[in-house]
């Protein structure tokens, strides 16, 4: 399965949109006030899409398991300390209410942690590429 994520930025305008399996959607993120850039840094969103990953997983692996989940949190930070280097203490903390057995709940929120993709890209420190650049001229 093909993801894709893109983002234009003009002064004033930002657009971000995310793909998967050739199923795109708009993703309402406003420019920064300043005008040019995204108002929501990269940090954010990599820590966004942690908690996404995994919570999107619970109910994925809960339904495997005939655990009926009614709410799931979770919090994912970590500590960004100089600029272009790469972040420390990347954690997540999750709450979930479920129809089940206390035990079942947490063997569901352990498994969970050891499949979810995004978790484990990060964990496996798969290199990033830069496919390439290109360079207009502004008239």
């Amino acid at each position: 399965m093909r993801i894709q994520a893109s983002v234009r930025n003009s002064r004033n305008d930002h657009e971000a949109v995310v793909s998967t399996g050739g199923q795109s959607q708009r993703i309402e993120i406003a420019p920064k006030a300043a005008g040019h850039g995204s108002s929501v840094n990269g940090g954010e969103l990599l820590l966004l899409a942690l908690a996404t990953c995994y919570c999107n997983d619970l109910y994925r692996e809960a339904a495997k398991r005939q655990i009926v989940i009614h709410s799931v949190e979770v919090t994912a930070e970590a500590e960004f300390s100089v600029e272009g280097q790469a972040a420390s203490s990347v954690s997540y903390r999750v709450r979930v209410t479920a129809a089940a057995a206390e035990a079942a709940i947490l063997d569901l929120l352990h498994h969970t942690d050891h499949v979810a993709e995004i978790q484990n890209t990060l964990r496996a420190a798969v290199p990033v590429r830069l496919a390439s650049a290109e360079a207009v001229v502004a008239p």
